[in-house]
C-alpha cells in the first residue's frame, strides 16, 4: 500500500463511483440544540508561527480572523449517536461499502496483527496501520468485535462522506476550519493547546494522546490505549470537551497547503475544491506523540480523501444560529 506525505491517518486510495451520499437523509424532525455550545462571534489569531510546526501543512501565517456567532457540539459524535443515526435512516458508511477500513495494529489481537502484516495488510511505511476486512464504525477492530462499553466513545472508522450524511440528518454541519480553531482555543490567544501552552499542568492530563514509544509501547499514563469517553478530561473555557487529542475530527473545508486559498478574513471557507478529493481534519487523535506526530495543538491541520477511514477519525457538528 502507498504512503502519504501525512503519517497521522492513511488514506485509502478507494474509489467508489458516487461516494458522496447514497440516498437521500431525512432530517430529523426535533433537531435541537441539546449538548451543544454557543460560541460568540469574535475575532482571533488563527495559525501560528510555532518553530515545531510543520511546514508542508501550512499551519501559518498568523492572521486576523473573524467569525460570526454559532453553535457546536460539547462533544465528538458518539459511537451511540451514531447508532440512532443509522437506526433511522439505514445509512451504509464507506467502510461497509468498501468491507474494510484501517486499524491501528495494537487494537487487534496480536496473532491477528502479525497474520495481516505476514500478507502485506500494512501501510508501507506505516506498518501500525493494518487493512482489516469487516472493520467499520460498529465492529471497530473487524467482525468480532463489537461497541459494548464503548457506546459513550467517539464514532470512529468514519468518512467525511459519512460526517457528513450525520449532520444533515442532525439538521447541522461540519464546522469551518475557523470556526473549529476558534472554538477549540476557548478564548485563549496563540496558546498551543485549548487549555494553555503546558501539555499537562500540575501533571494533569487534558488529552488522550500516545505515552510511551510510539508506535509499540503505550504507558498508558492518561488513562487509554485507543479512545478516551468523549466527555473525558476537562473541558476547555468555551466548555468543549476534546479539542485535542481522542480523534481526528472531519471540517467542511477543502484541504489547501496555499495561505492564499483558505479565504478571507471574515467566515473563512477555504479551497472552492481540492483535485485529489481531500477535506480538512484538526485536532489530533490518541495516536499523535511529540517524537513523530505533534498535530495535537489548535493550530495543527492535516487532511484525508472523502472516503478514507481509520480507528482514530470521527467528527462533531455545527449548527447555525438563525436570525
Amino acid at each position: 500500500m502507498k504512503n502519504k506525505k501525512c503519517c497521522c491517518t492513511p488514506q485509502s486510495e478507494r474509489v467508489l463511483a458516487n461516494s458522496t451520499i447514497q440516498k437521500q437523509i431525512t432530517p430529523l424532525n426535533d433537531a435541537n440544540f441539546d449538548d451543544m455550545i454557543c460560541i460568540p462571534k469574535g475575532e482571533f489569531l488563527m495559525g501560528t508561527d510555532y518553530e515545531k510546526a510543520y511546514p508542508d501543512d501550512a499551519e501559518g501565517p498568523i492572521r486576523s480572523v473573524a467569525v460570526d456567532s454559532f453553535y457546536i457540539d460539547m462533544y465528538a459524535v458518539s459511537n451511540q449517536k451514531f447508532t440512532d443515526f443509522i437506526n433511522a435512516t439505514g445509512y451504509i458508511t464507506d467502510a461497509e461499502k468498501f468491507g474494510w477500513s484501517f486499524a491501528f495494529h495494537l487494537l487487534l489481537p496480536q496473532n491477528k496483527a502479525r497474520h495481516l502484516m505476514q500478507i502485506g495488510r500494512s501501510v508501507a511505511g506505516l506498518e501500525w496501520w493494518l487493512q482489516v476486512e469487516g472493520a467499520c464504525w460498529k465492529n471497530p477492530e473487524g467482525p468480532s468485535s463489537n461497541l459494548i462499553g464503548k457506546e459513550n466513545h467517539p464514532v470512529t472508522h468514519i468518512s467525511y462522506n459519512d460526517a457528513y450524511a450525520y449532520s444533515k440528518w442532525a439538521g447541522k454541519r461540519l464546522p469551518t476550519e475557523a470556526e473549529w480553531e476558534y472554538a477549540a482555543r476557548g478564548g485563549l490567544e496563540q496558546n498551543l493547546f485549548p487549555w494553555g501552552n503546558e501539555l499537562t499542568p500540575n501533571g494533569m492530563h487534558r488529552c488522550n494522546i500516545w505515552q510511551g514509544n510510539f508506535p509499540n509501547s503505550n504507558s498508558l499514563n492518561d488513562g487509554f490505549l485507543g479512545t478516551a469517553p468523549v466527555n473525558q478530561y476537562e473541558p476547555n473555557n468555551f466548555g468543549l470537551y476534546n479539542m485535542c487529542g481522542n480523534v481526528w475530527e472531519w471540517c467542511q473545508d477543502w484541504w489547501t497547503d496555499d495561505p492564499n486559498q483558505k479565504g478571507g478574513n471574515f467566515n473563512p471557507q477555504g479551497p472552492d475544491f481540492d483535485a485529489m478529493n481531500r477535506k480538512l481534519m484538526k485536532g489530533g487523535s490518541f495516536l499523535c506523540h511529540d517524537s513523530y506526530c505533534n498535530r495535537y495543538r489548535v493550530a495543527a491541520r492535516t487532511s484525508n480523501t472523502i472516503d478514507s477511514s481509520t480507528s482514530n477519525i470521527g467528527f462533531r457538528c455545527v449548527k447555525d444560529i438563525q436570525e
